[in-house]
């Protein structure tokens, strides 16, 4: 059995299933990628370590699979996981609701001390955003409709990042 659940919301083809995949491929057979869609709260359970993934819909919002979800997710026994968040926005039409749906996500979460894989802010262009905690991003951010050329590298480097904080 993989010891990481990587869930994300969204349609299997769509931008946000792609970042997931790309995770996925980075952390081989240990990760198997869930769409919320279709997750129960005993795929949540069965993991040691979750990867957690949203576009922001709309002005901000989680993708609507994950305000499906979000219950049976918070509902489950997170107290001993760690967790990990990206998200997915575009921060150059919405400047003021970049990745909050990340953001969302993370204010759901009982157990804050458990997220790890805080990324920087720097090298983005928004004023504001939910996912923003003491400068930091609560995890990746991911702008694939205007900063698609740093993707494939944010992606990489975070997934080393975690696998160091979760000594994976």
């Amino acid at each position: 059995m993989s010891q990481i659940g990587i869930f994300f919301g969204g349609k299997d083809n769509g931008s946000t299933a792609k970042v997931a995949r790309k995770i996925q491929e980075l952390f081989g057979d240990q990760a198997t990628v869930h769409n919320v869609s279709s997750a129960a709260r005993q795929d949540v359970e069965k993991y040691d370590f979750l990867i957690l993934g949203t576009a922001a819909w709309g002005i901000g919002e989680m993708h609507s699979d994950w305000e499906r979800f979000i219950d049976k997710l918070v509902e489950s026994d997170l107290a001993d996981k760690k967790v990990a968040l990206f998200g997915l926005g575009d921060q150059k039409i919405y400047p003021e609701s970049f990745v909050d749906g990340m953001g969302t996500i993370f204010c759901r979460l009982p157990h804050k001390e458990n997220v790890i894989g805080y990324t920087s802010t720097r090298g983005y262009n928004f004023y504001y955003s939910t996912a923003e905690k003491e400068g930091k991003f609560v995890g990746l951010a991911i702008d694939d409709d205007t900063q698609k050329e740093f993707t494939d590298k944010r992606i990489s480097d975070w997934v080393k990042q975690i696998r160091a904080e979760a000594n994976i």
